[in-house]
C-alpha cells in the first residue's frame, strides 16, 4: 500500500509513487486540527470564544494551570488554525476562527453517516413518543 498523500503510477515492470500535495496539506491541516480538539482544555477555550474575543489572561482565568500552560494549548489552536492572535497594546487577544474546522467537517460528512440532526424534529418525535405510551404508574393501579 502506497504511504498516505500519495498517488500510484503503475507500468508493467516499476509502478512510482507520487506524492499529492493536495492530500498531503489536508493530511497534515486535518491531522494539527484533530489533534488540537483532543484535549479536553483546548476544547473549553474554543467553548469560551464562541461568545466573544478574550485576552489571554481571560481565558486563563477558570483554569487551575499557570499562564505559560494556557500559552502553550493556545499556540497548539493557532497552529491549528482554530483561533487567530493578536497583540493589542499590551495585550494579547484571542479570537476563534469561524471556518477553521470546515475541512474537517467536510472530511467527516464524506463517509455519510455524520449526517446533520434536527434536533428540534427528534425532540418533537421523542415528546408524541413519550405521551403516546402509557406510564407504568398508569398500568400498576
Amino acid at each position: 500500500m502506497p504511504p498516505k498523500g500519495r498517488i500510484p503510477y503503475s507500468t508493467k515492470r516499476l509502478t512510482f509513487v507520487f506524492p499529492c500535495p493536495i492530500a498531503l496539506y489536508m493530511e497534515n491541516k486535518l491531522d494539527l486540527v484533530f489533534a488540537a480538539l483532543a484535549d479536553p482544555t483546548r476544547r473549553a477555550i474554543l467553548s469560551m470564544l464562541l461568545e466573544d474575543d478574550m485576552a489571554v489572561t481571560d481565558v486563563a482565568d477558570p483554569f487551575e494551570m499557570s499562564l505559560a500552560a494556557i500559552s502553550k494549548h493556545l499556540m497548539i489552536l493557532a497552529n491549528a488554525g482554530l483561533i487567530s492572535q493578536e497583540k493589542r497594546g499590551r495585550v494579547k487577544w484571542c479570537k476563534l476562527e469561524p471556518n477553521a474546522l470546515r475541512d474537517a467537517s467536510i472530511w467527516m460528512q464524506s463517509f455519510g453517516q455524520f449526517e446533520a440532526v434536527n434536533l428540534d424534529a427528534f425532540e418533537r418525535f421523542l415528546e408524541t413518543e413519550l405521551s403516546a405510551s402509557p406510564s407504568p404508574e398508569a398500568s400498576d393501579t
